[in-house]
């Protein structure tokens, strides 16, 4: 087995418990503060509201992008570049009061979102692209096949030539970025002459394309929060009935405390860098559960085995013993797990950044509570452990 030091190292973890109790303490202390004044930055996934990926033809800026929305009041929209490319994700809780739009404009069979959605458009639509849609022309990049068929139709083409140019139209936009940027990929496309030159006057092509959008309603989004509350409790429950069958039901508690104290210091970091909390910052949350119980329980199978061959020494040799043989080990795996996280943080781009960022402290903070928390809170219930052990 690879080791790190050529000698079992002789280190005094336990005696430092003290201190890092008390470390811990003021980290999630300080989370429950911050908590408790500004609360979680709730994504979409909990919050509910409108998620758009837009992608657009020309280089642009978010704050030209969160200008153009200041002007329909939605400057407070979350706006995320996805990697190096010019698409974006624009997430917005906007409601039609926000949008100063008449409860009598909603049609009966259009959502509240497809509004929201409407009203984005028409707010990053340039001058000459607002003035083409208002003259009745179609925007070629922002419009449904059936709306594209349909079109077609009133201006007076059949309807088998209507439906297959629409069908080529949307085949060319998903088969390239999303945006058609010229009406001559129409015509290489298999798009008829005839029909091309009768969008070049009757149609224009945006400079930007809504790739998708989705929604989440407030009741949805409820209903997720207390399910992921819930997914983490019961995987905590878990460990606790696994490690308390394994070895001892202190063994167990001490897990589940260290556990727990992994998932608030993780929480605490997101609170303090106001990291959107959504389904996949949960999911960080439970693979750091899964990772930390790792580590320990290594430790508490070292642990177990030491218990029955050092009886003559004190608790505190025999839990320090047993990081120490240990921790080559926990040394590597959490160095190789470090180094992935913190790749997928620095270069895995805007959209997979909370994920990395919450599993990157949650990495740190399992290394840590392996150490100076599972053991030490064996320390704590020494008289109870050793009852146990002379039984």
């Amino acid at each position: 087995m690879l080791k790190l030091f050529k000698e079992e190292p002789k280190f005094k973890f336990i005696n430092k418990r003290f201190a890092a109790f008390a470390l811990s303490g003021l980290i999630i202390l300080a989370g429950v503060f911050v908590f408790a004044t500004r609360g979680f930055n709730w994504g979409i996934d909990f919050s509910g509201g409108t998620l758009i990926e837009v992608s657009f033809q020309e280089p642009t800026k978010i704050d030209q992008l969160r200008g153009a929305l200041a002007k329909i009041n939605l400057g407070d929209a979350q706006i995320t570049r996805i990697g190096g490319e010019n698409k974006f994700f624009i997430k917005t809780m906007a409601s039609l009061k926000k949008l100063n739009l008449q409860s009598g404009e909603q049609l009966e069979d259009i959502e509240e979102y497809e509004l929201v959605a409407r009203e984005i458009r028409n707010g990053i639509m340039s001058e000459s692209e607002r003035a083409a849609a208002a003259a009745g022309k179609i925007d070629l990049n922002n419009s449904a096949e059936g709306e594209i068929a349909r079109y077609l139709r009133d201006k007076g083409l059949g309807d088998e030539d209507a439906r297959e140019s629409a069908r080529l139209i949307l085949g060319l936009r998903k088969s390239g970025s999303g945006i058609i940027a010229d009406f001559s990929a129409l015509e290489k496309a298999g798009v008829k002459n005839r029909v091309v030159s009768l969008l070049r006057s009757e149609a224009f092509l945006g400079k930007y394309t809504f790739l998708s959008v989705e929604f989440v309603g407030p009741q949805v989004g409820k209903d997720l929060r207390r399910k992921a509350l819930l997914a983490c409790i019961w995987a905590l429950i878990g460990m606790l009935i696994y490690i308390g069958f394994r070895f001892k039901p202190l063994f167990g508690l001490s897990g589940i405390l260290t556990l727990a104290h992994d998932v608030l210091i993780a929480l605490a970091f997101i609170l303090f860098f106001r990291v959107e909390m959504s389904l996949q910052v949960v999911a960080a949350l439970l693979t750091i559960t899964g990772y930390s119980i790792n580590d320990t329980i290594v430790v508490f199978d070292r642990l177990r085995d030491n218990l029955k061959i050092m009886r003559k020494d004190n608790l505190e040799a025999i839990l320090d013993k047993s990081i120490n043989q240990t921790l080559s080990r926990s040394i590597f795996t959490s160095l190789t797990v470090l180094l992935t996280v913190l790749s997928l943080f620095l270069f895995g781009g805007e959209v997979i950044r909370p994920f990395a960022f919450t599993m990157l402290v949650g990495v740190i903070a399992g290394s840590y509570s392996t150490i100076y928390q599972s053991c030490a809170w064996l320390k704590v219930w020494e008289r109870f452990l050793l009852k146990r052990k002379k039984s």
